[in-house]
């Protein structure tokens, strides 16, 4: 049987909890269902429901999860972003935190159901715009930043560097392979980056085109 003191300090916990479910729903207004069970009452666990999206109320029956938690003391104490489903069929993503007392026993259980009908059409909203035609290939038509003559200087280097040498010291190859990533990369539309990188080969600006094909 449960003492006074116990009995007391588990409704101490549960209304702590309650401070929490009431935040968190006043955060989220109209897109997440906070409720917060009391698994001591299964038949009226409902303590508090914020957002009501579900169409329960307070004094409501716990959920199969909840009975599952009040049969079970090893049952999981938190369940995360699981499908689920409202009554009337709109898709929804909830989480499940059970609340133990200092004996271990479930006493009560926070659940969050996010309605994510509501972000579906803003997703796919964001997926178009963000969308860009393939139509041209992977090769950027334009870059939206200044190719100065010392940014190239400084990619030069640094990409010479990551090879262990100076611009200049580089073998054939590595010169090769660096004018096509810089060529890739865009900086072949700034005017007169092909001399400025001879100039940091130390090849022609001829070499540096052929490099480039």
């Amino acid at each position: 049987m449960v003492s006074e003191v116990a009995a007391e300090s588990d409704e101490h916990l549960v209304r702590e909890v309650e401070k929490i479910a009431v935040a968190l729903g006043r955060m989220f207004p109209g897109l997440c269902e906070v409720v917060l069970h009391d698994l001591r009452d299964p038949r009226h666990a409902i303590r508090v429901i914020e957002n009501d999206l579900s169409g329960r109320q307070v004094g409501d029956s716990a959920t199969e999860l909840g009975l599952a938690r009040i049969a079970d003391p090893d049952f999981p104490s938190i369940v995360q972003n699981y499908p689920n489903r409202f009554p009337d069929g709109r898709p929804a993503k909830s989480t499940s935190i059970g609340i133990r007392n200092a004996e271990g026993e479930y006493v009560a259980a926070l659940c969050l159901n996010l309605d994510i009908s509501v972000l579906s059409p803003v997703t796919r909203a964001l997926s178009n715009l963000v969308a860009t035609d393939t139509a041209h290939g992977e090769r950027p038509l334009e870059t939206l930043r200044d190719r100065t003559a010392r940014e190239l200087r400084r990619t030069v280097e640094e990409l010479s560097a990551q090879r262990g040498a100076t611009p200049r010291s580089l073998g054939r190859e590595d010169k090769k392979t660096l004018v096509r990533q810089l060529y890739q990369d865009g900086y072949f539309d700034s005017r007169d980056a092909a001399q400025t990188i001879a100039d940091l080969l130390g090849v022609s600006r001829a070499t540096v085109y052929n490099y480039a094909k």
